[in-house]
């Protein structure tokens, strides 16, 4: 969803093979191996879980794009002996290794790339400076986009966010409740984690949560920062622009991610 004056709203799920999913999303009609064709053409975008355990093949992104439509995009977790290192400034070379893995096959269809840190890693800036620095702009004539999801109470402070919209690197939202959520626009666009889906509401979260989360992507594809969500700075640190917005329902009751990226959906 988009209009004139703001950015493009994308509303997923973590990934598409998952064995509950057989009962509570796919049709007894749609195979395995139309799965990804299937979930791309009901929710509006993917988030790709299995480039953090394992680095993929050129072809293999390949065939995904020719699977998903047009307009669908697959953001990739990176590999997690990248951003998950002790030293985050030596990681230069397996970056390298990573973009050049093939993920610009996905063409205009590549998504953000999520560096998600160990929940052990401190807040360190000078690493994290050369850490980001290491992020490249673009590959092969694409424009990459950059989120980075820390997982430490030491990230709460200003120059987190500060260090991040220096290098145009999205700062990730997580709504969970063992990890701290920060609400901070640093670059084009917001990406968040809505991890509180529960078994008793089929939608996974609530129909006035839903509402609220609802509420806040249209604000922050305005290019506003939505009220009542924590932030470290004050809100004209941030420049005031549409932005595109990735929502992702990850874990929690994983069988309820479909349903509630769908009513998201069909709420907008």
């Amino acid at each position: 969803m988009n209009t004139q004056n703001s950015g493009q709203i994308r509303v997923g799920i973590g990934g598409w093979s998952y064995q509950p999913w057989r009962e509570t999303f796919y049709p007894s009609n749609v195979p395995k191996k139309d799965e990804l064709r299937y979930a791309s053409r009901h929710v509006t975008a993917i988030e790709i879980n299995s480039t953090f355990y394992r680095m993929q093949k050129p072809h293999v992104f390949a065939k995904w794009r020719e699977e998903i439509p047009e307009s669908f995009v697959l953001s990739l977790k990176a590999p997690r002996f990248i951003a998950q290192r002790k030293v985050l400034a030596e990681a230069g070379p397996f970056i390298e290794r990573f973009i050049g893995s093939g993920i610009t096959e996905l063409g205009a269809k590549l998504g953000p790339l999520l560096w998600q840190l160990a929940p052990t890693q401190v807040f360190n800036p000078d690493d994290l400076r050369v850490f980001l620095d290491l992020l490249p702009a673009e590959a092969a004539g694409l424009k990459l986009r950059h989120a980075i999801e820390v997982r430490h109470e030491s990230f709460r402070r200003p120059e987190f966010p500060e260090i991040a919209q220096e290098r145009g690197v999205a700062v990730v939202l997580e709504d969970d409740a063992e990890h701290p959520t920060i609400a901070e626009l640093t670059t084009d666009f917001v990406y968040a984690r809505l991890r509180r889906c529960v078994s008793e509401e089929p939608t996974g979260y609530s129909a006035a949560a839903l509402a609220t989360w609802i509420e806040r992507a249209r604000s922050w594809a305005r290019g506003e920062q939505p009220a009542g969500l924590p932030s470290l700075r004050h809100p004209a640190a941030a420049t005031s622009a549409p932005r595109d917005v990735f929502i992702f329902f990850i874990n929690g009751a994983k069988e309820r991610a479909p349903a509630a990226a769908q009513a998201f959906i069909g709420g907008l």
